[in-house]
């Protein structure tokens, strides 16, 4: 490894960005301590701020030392359609009438289901709606089952273990549950083309091992906390939305499957984006108030995530080529936690001659150590962002979270790695 200066400082940099936010609690208590700086600090104190701000400080450093074209090069060089498209669909997916069908839906089936209620609808959200990431995109499956599980259970008074098991395993399970194509799961996108995974190698390969894992996950939390998922108070069980029109419905979800089927067209979604606000500024009367800020905020995180990860090829690529096959899945898995699953799978798409079986590992690797941190997967920003404030203090324990996702992630592992390939 020969880094050049630059790749040092970015790497020092992210280091730094992972540090911090692992301190972000503690940074935002001072603005309690310090009113005159409340502000300062309760901007640092956000997580999803932390990547974009550190990412500033590696733009400036290239501006300072290569000049301006270096540092206009450089952001040139990397790809923003991931942050776009997150903010995009987080806005378009989190509407009223879209939420209004998702509960719907899963309200209908939890019916068919011959336990009480209240449990059906909890199992269904950490079971289906991940699930269904495999269609309509990870990002997506993350934004809709924030916001059921937020208004149907945290609205309701959870116990902080019951919260914290919860985002534990809907991370994982969003991470897992996105590899039943090849389109919609980020690590498995930047493989799939390259390596010719279809939609009929992803489910015989991946997406039976990943519908197992999750469904044993949902069923192990439903089963642990049964008693107080039974007696949590209704708050919204999906049939007190209003009276949205049918009609209003189905102009927001052709909405939503423009920007999912464009995904990787900045252009057209962006532009499916902006006829959706408009609808919504049409039509108020069926609309809640749009999280655009929370968008905002996570696709600063991801931008941020992709201009300091893209500098840390340099010792990321050796170390995962240094592994055995089994290696590489552990290490992939343990390396996510600290780095985008997708940047890991991109760096092996790099790489001529890999085994079928390190390719396997490489992605079953990134994606089953997903849901460990909040920068493990894009998703997650926004999962983080729509529940936070129902944590104590309004914010998620990095130390709670990474424990709580070691279970479903163990689990993930055995059927991924354990069971017969």
């Amino acid at each position: 490894m020969n880094p050049t200066n630059p790749e040092i400082v970015a790497a020092v940099l992210f280091a730094l960005a992972i540090l911090h936010t692992f301190l972000a609690p503690k940074i935002a208590a001072f603005g309690h301590r310090h009113p005159s700086h409340a502000g300062l600090f309760h901007l640092l104190g956000e997580v999803e701020a932390v990547f974009g701000i550190w990412s500033g400080i590696l733009l400036i450093y290239l501006f300072v030392t290569g000049g301006f074209k270096a540092g206009t090069d450089y952001i040139d060089g990397r790809n923003f359609t991931e942050p776009l498209f997150v903010i995009a669909i987080m806005v378009v997916a989190a509407s009223k009438p879209v939420l209004h069908v998702a509960k719907l839906a899963v309200t209908g089936l939890a019916r068919l289901l011959p336990v009480q209620r209240t449990v059906a609808l909890y199992w269904l959200v950490l079971v289906l709606v991940p699930l269904l990431g495999s269609f309509i995109t990870e990002p997506a499956a993350m934004t809709l089952a924030a916001f059921m599980l937020r208004d149907r259970f945290y609205k309701s008074g959870m116990s902080a273990r019951l919260r914290y098991a919860t985002i534990g395993v809907l991370f994982v399970n969003v991470s897992i549950g996105g590899v039943l194509t090849p389109y919609a799961a980020p690590p498995v996108l930047m493989v799939a083309a390259k390596w010719n995974w279809d939609i009929g190698f992803m489910v015989t390969h991946f997406g039976w091992r990943s519908a197992l894992a999750v469904a044993v996950n949902a069923t192990i939390v439903t089963s642990l906390f049964f008693r107080e998922i039974r007696t949590l108070a209704a708050t919204h069980d999906g049939t007190s939305e209003g009276n949205i029109p049918a009609s209003v419905c189905l102009a927001h979800i052709a909405l939503l499957a423009g920007v999912v089927v464009f995904a990787h067209h900045p252009a057209l979604f962006m532009g499916f984006l902006l006829m959706f606000l408009g609808v919504a500024s049409a039509y108020p009367q069926h609309q809640d108030r749009l999280i655009l800020r929370e968008a905002l905020m996570v696709g600063f995180f991801l931008a941020g995530l992709v201009v300091l990860g893209g500098m840390q090829q340099w010792w990321l690529q050796p170390l995962l080529l240094s592994m055995s096959p089994d290696q590489v899945y552990f290490g992939a898995t343990a390396l996510t936690a600290i780095t985008d699953n997708a940047a890991l799978t991109y760096l092996g798409s790099l790489v001529p001659g890999l085994s079928p079986e390190f390719k396997y590992m490489l992605v079953a690797g990134a994606v089953t150590g997903g849901g460990l941190t909040v920068i493990a997967n894009a998703p997650n920003p926004a999962g983080y962002s729509i529940l936070k404030n129902y944590f104590d203090d309004q914010h998620i324990s990095p130390l709670w979270l990474f424990l709580s996702a070691l279970g479903p992630t163990c689990v993930a592992i055995v059927t991924f790695w354990a069971l017969p390939r």
